[in-house]
């Protein structure tokens, strides 16, 4: 991977940005695509959209969701303790003991999640994943109207990780669901920006997927393409315990996953098959046979109807701060979009019947 494209990512990777709090890690994607893009644009809910645009090929859309889980400011009480509720889907086993930002009017601030150490538990309490409430961030203060000349009720908090390398080509870091998305989709821009072609492309970093796929309504309204695709990550199953028959075979370097179902336009399917083996990129298929729940879902169901597609990068250890992502697939992931639109423009109907 590009010295340049890798220190983007660590950006986005670094930027707290929880659903409803995107925005530092939107500024680091705009200013970053801009430079690909013939404009550039920032709607309403904070979805950040770069443009290359055409006038004789079909309208591409493709979004990559820039927001993470995370967590929120509820209650301060009076020793200075502050209790949290979650945004997103969070494992409540991996709670305690983390270290954690809180992004507040003064800055980043450090803080830990604590709860009462295993040997103060009774034995009933051992057997059980404590309750939301029963967790609480310390940060060394304790004052109330000290922390609070600190800390707003509603300040978002993340883990307090980033990026780093496990081998040549896995790396861990939070958020990768789905700012490896949103980081494809400006490497496509980028990409693309040095070829000729007829389509129109519409990059999307949307906001607010993890609570209900927000971001990617709006702006698939506003963009109203013919063809849209969402770039997510999907879990792999190449690790112990995982039961295939319920996941499907899906593994980390092994390529981009083309989805397929319901959700899937069959001819955008089929277009991303058959550019991935013309093109030697290696792939995987994933059948889900429902809504995907990812932004594929609404973008497929906005206005009169979307052909859409779904390519996901895989991912180990989903919603914990130590997915695992592998670069070979985010350079075969933006390969595949990049040869998929040359091949999309040629489609002129893409209606499955």
């Amino acid at each position: 991977m590009k010295k340049e494209s890798l220190g983007f990512l660590q950006r986005l990777i670094d930027s707290i940005s929880p659903s409803g709090f995107e925005e530092n890690a939107v500024k680091v994607w705009s200013e970053r695509t801009e430079k690909f893009a013939d404009y550039i644009k920032v709607d309403i809910l904070g979805n950040s959209m770069a443009v290359l645009e055409n006038n004789e090929g079909p309208k591409i859309m493709f979004a990559g969701h820039i927001d993470e889980v995370g967590f929120m400011v509820k209650y301060i009480n009076k020793d200075g303790y502050i209790y949290f509720s979650t945004i997103g889907g969070i494992d409540l086993h991996l709670v305690p003991g983390q270290r954690v930002w809180i992004k507040t009017k003064k800055g980043k601030i450090l803080g830990v999640i604590g709860k009462k150490p295993i040997h103060l538990l009774e034995e009933e309490e051992r057997k059980k994943v404590s309750k939301i409430e029963g967790f609480w961030i310390d940060i060394g203060i304790n004052d109330k109207k000290q922390v609070e000349s600190i800390v707003d009720i509603g300040d978002p908090i993340v883990p307090a990780v980033g990026l780093e390398t496990l081998s040549k080509d896995i790396m861990v870091g939070r958020g990768f669901d789905d700012k490896s998305g949103a980081f494809v989709v400006s490497e496509v821009l980028r990409v693309l920006s040095k070829k000729k072609f007829k389509s129109s492309i519409y990059g999307v970093a949307t906001v607010q997927e993890e609570i209900g796929l927000r971001g990617a309504k709006t702006s698939a309204y506003g963009i109203s393409p013919d063809i849209g695709i969402a770039i997510d990550v999907t879990f792999a199953s190449d690790f112990p315990s995982v039961d295939k028959r319920k996941t499907g075979d899906i593994k980390l370097g092994k390529g981009p996953v083309i989805a397929r179902g319901p959700n899937i336009n069959p001819k955008v399917f089929n277009l991303f098959v058959e550019t991935a083996k013309k093109e030697k990129i290696p792939y995987q298929i994933e059948s889900i046979s429902r809504a995907t729940g990812t932004d594929a879902n609404v973008m497929q169901l906005t206005k009169s109807g979307i052909a859409t597609g779904l390519i996901s990068i895989p991912n180990r250890y989903m919603h914990t701060p130590v997915e695992l992502v592998s670069i070979k697939d985010l350079e075969n992931v933006v390969k595949l979009l990049s040869a998929f639109v040359l091949r999309a423009e040629k489609e002129k109907d893409l209606v499955s019947i």
